[in-house]
């Protein structure tokens, strides 16, 4: 395939996730100018930081009054998943040239990891030459960078225009809880889940939020030991996950 037919095949494969996309980053806009963040810099976090749940977790921890060292920290553990993509990306990607590894590095997410292995793994055993597969990459990447801005950007819009009185922070939890009960497919998980969240409220009167934090650390470790101790997650009833 050409460079055009990749790139547009990586479009296409893309465009359907947007359906859950776009209402995530009109969600997060509002919120974000509803916790107090100026629309720019709203916007700003959508182009750069680019990582839906973790600004999510930004806005709130900005709202209740998180330290910058918390939420940086936060926003690392949260998106720690990515070197794990990198890592399965890596052998496909390592002969590219500096400038692509970096442009792509910065295009990776949940749903373009998901289209990019995918176009990966479906050729492995004939890879097509020459090998192109990067452009699907970027048609992925660029697909779901343009709709999560505009997106946000409509959140935000839409934010500016309503009274904090509604009260929309609701929302945060809410989508939180939705982006978690589909991942639940295994013991390990269930384990850290039901550990994280009892631990978040016990610890909710850790001075500077860093009781999220240290929630965070206890799921991590009570999902670790239980799969170590029960020999292994078992098959998920979900395999196909959701975003996060």
């Amino acid at each position: 395939m050409t460079r055009w037919n990749e790139f547009l095949l990586g479009v296409r494969r893309e465009l359907p996730m947007q359906l859950g996309v776009v209402p995530f980053g009109m969600i997060y806009g509002v919120l974000a100018v509803q916790s107090g963040m100026s629309p720019l810099a709203a916007q700003l976090s959508s182009s750069i930081v680019f990582a839906g749940s973790a600004q999510l977790v930004i806005a709130q921890m900005l709202a209740a009054g998180g330290s910058p060292f918390v939420i940086l920290l936060t926003a690392i553990i949260l998106n720690v998943r990515h070197v794990l993509y990198s890592a399965s990306l890596g052998p496909h990607v390592g002969r590219l040239p500096r400038r692509w590894r970096l442009a792509l590095a910065y295009l990776l997410t949940d749903e373009a990891y998901a289209v990019a292995i995918g176009r990966y793994v479906e050729t492995a055993e004939k890879p097509p030459q020459p090998d192109e597969r990067h452009w699907h990459f970027l048609g992925a990447g660029l697909t779901l960078w343009s709709f999560w801005n505009a997106s946000t950007l409509l959140g935000v819009t839409m934010g500016a225009q309503l009274s904090p009185a509604w009260g929309l922070d609701f929302a945060i939890p809410l989508t939180f809880v939705a982006l978690l009960v589909p991942s639940l497919g295994d013991g390990p998980s269930r384990v850290a889940a039901l550990f994280g969240a009892v631990a978040s409220v016990v610890l909710v009167a850790v001075p500077l939020k860093l009781g999220l934090f240290c929630a965070m650390l206890v799921g991590i470790a009570a999902g670790a030991m239980w799969e170590v101790f029960m020999g292994g997650p078992k098959p998920s009833a979900n395999p196909e996950g959701t975003r996060a």
